[in-house]
């Protein structure tokens, strides 16, 4: 597996990590039994570093990891947690006293008495700009609450924004071969900053995987069936924003070319976004220890090479642009 660092955290982390937010049973059922049984195949495969939020099942995701690591003390797992959603999406509901809340309720679920890494969820886009949320952060990692604070984002422009606070750690956003915006300017500027890049959705709610055709069906619980239009959350979470009937074209355009290197296409998705600079760890989510194998196998896969990223600017120029770039 190979690693890198995240960033301002100063932390050494699997270049493909693990999203948890099947384990909070959100996508559907999965037993605890079920999930500690995806956060060992994900350690046993080399995954440092488990991304979780206080809404995935209520909290649930959190707890279980943290159940997981009291029982595995030598894991070595980086808890990254996100904070925000619990709340309508109002800047004002992003205040001091908020904060203290919701981070002493992570604390209880992982039952840690720091945090390693506590996220922004997705706010609403003028959070980024107010000083007083910055110093807050600032103030618990003095009272060591947390050890690092760092934003996830829809879009590129809030991206940025985080990116120009001095003591912003990490930068979560959508990153993927259906989303290469972040590639323009995200990306180059944390690379400058010296700002960890987490790339989340990197499988396009799992688009690239090439499993799905026209006539796939997904269960009514679960988001690529009820936001599509985004009429639940902002649409770009659900195969990153591309309709599912093109997005499925391209995906089989993907899969060739996954198959020409001898890949399984989900493989080729991961390790091309391991290659991309700036990019510290991938976070695909797993809803059983077969996929979490599979994911952080593309962790030690041998350099694709610039031809292979090439073709996937290509084929999004060709496909995806048109529908995504200027949207987030």
């Amino acid at each position: 597996m190979k690693t890198s660092v995240l960033g301002r955290t100063g932390a050494t982390v699997s270049s493909i990590g693990l999203g948890t937010w099947q384990l909070g049973a959100d996508w559907g059922d999965v037993s605890e039994k079920d999930a500690h049984a995806v956060l060992d195949a994900a350690v046993e495969s080399g995954v440092t570093l488990f991304d979780t939020a206080d809404v995935y099942g209520d909290g649930r995701s959190e707890s279980i990891i943290g159940a997981y690591l009291r029982q595995h003390p030598d894991a070595g797992v980086f808890v990254a947690t996100k904070m925000g959603r619990r709340l309508p999406q109002v800047p004002e509901n992003y205040s001091t006293a908020n904060f203290r809340a919701w981070n002493e309720r992570s604390l209880k679920n992982l039952g840690v008495d720091t945090l390693d890494l506590v996220q922004l969820h997705c706010p609403p886009t003028p959070v980024y700009s107010i000083d007083r949320v910055y110093d807050d952060l600032a103030q618990l990692v003095d009272e060591g609450k947390i050890r690092h604070y760092g934003v996830s984002v829809e879009t590129v422009e809030e991206a940025l924004t985080a990116i120009a606070r001095p003591n912003v750690a990490s930068v979560q956003i959508i990153v993927n071969a259906f989303r290469l915006k972040p590639l323009d300017a995200v990306l180059p500027a944390a690379i400058e900053a010296g700002v960890g890049i987490i790339a989340r959705v990197p499988l396009a709610s799992g688009l690239p995987s090439g499993r799905y055709t026209a006539d796939t069906v997904f269960a009514a619980d679960d988001h690529r069936t009820y936001n599509r239009d985004g009429s639940h959350f902002d649409q770009g979470e659900t195969f990153s924003g591309v309709d599912y009937a093109t997005g499925v074209e391209a995906a089989q355009e993907f899969a060739a070319l996954a198959a020409e290197h001898g890949l399984a296409p989900a493989t080729a998705a991961l390790a091309w976004l391991t290659e991309v600079p700036g990019v510290s760890t991938v976070i695909p989510g797993a809803r059983n220890p077969e996929q979490a194998r599979a994911n952080a196998a593309a962790g030690s896969v041998a350099a694709l090479g610039p031809e292979f990223h090439a073709r996937v600017v290509e084929l999004y120029d060709r496909r995806i642009r048109p529908l995504v770039h200027e949207r987030w």
